[in-house]
């Protein structure tokens, strides 16, 4: 069971480089997918930037049935910046990192970032 980072989306949304890749991995992965309410919600925040409402549309009619939409619990708000503090990450590697942790997911990104994590698995794309 994966999370599935924020950039992997937007990597096939945005028509960039490494989006065959990004999209091979969730078709070859569904049902086994998750995202974040953090990560849908920052989707949403870069396309309507870009003025791109229809592709979000299209996002949330493609995909959303697709994965399973998890949020971090608030009890463990907390946990976010104790991680930060030791990891060294801003708050949205930080978020998706520790409700990761606590679902017991591996993590799919391209964000080098998470390169320093030992204690959970992490699948670069």
């Amino acid at each position: 069971m994966f999370l599935v980072d924020t950039n992997l989306f937007l990597e096939i949304l945005l028509s960039q480089d490494k989006k065959e890749k990004c999209r091979k991995f969730l078709n070859s992965n569904v049902g086994n997918l998750n995202i974040t309410d953090f990560s849908l919600h920052s989707i949403g925040v870069v396309l309507f930037r870009y003025s791109k409402k229809d592709i979000f549309q299209k996002f949330i009619d493609d995909v959303l049935p697709n994965v399973k939409l998890i949020s971090l619990p608030t009890k463990l708000y907390g946990e976010i910046i104790k991680a930060s503090k030791n990891l060294n990450l801003d708050f949205d590697d930080t978020y998706q990192y520790t409700t990761a942790k606590h679902y017991g997911l591996k993590l799919a990104t391209m964000d080098k970032n998470f390169e320093k994590i030992k204690d959970i698995e992490i699948l670069f794309l």
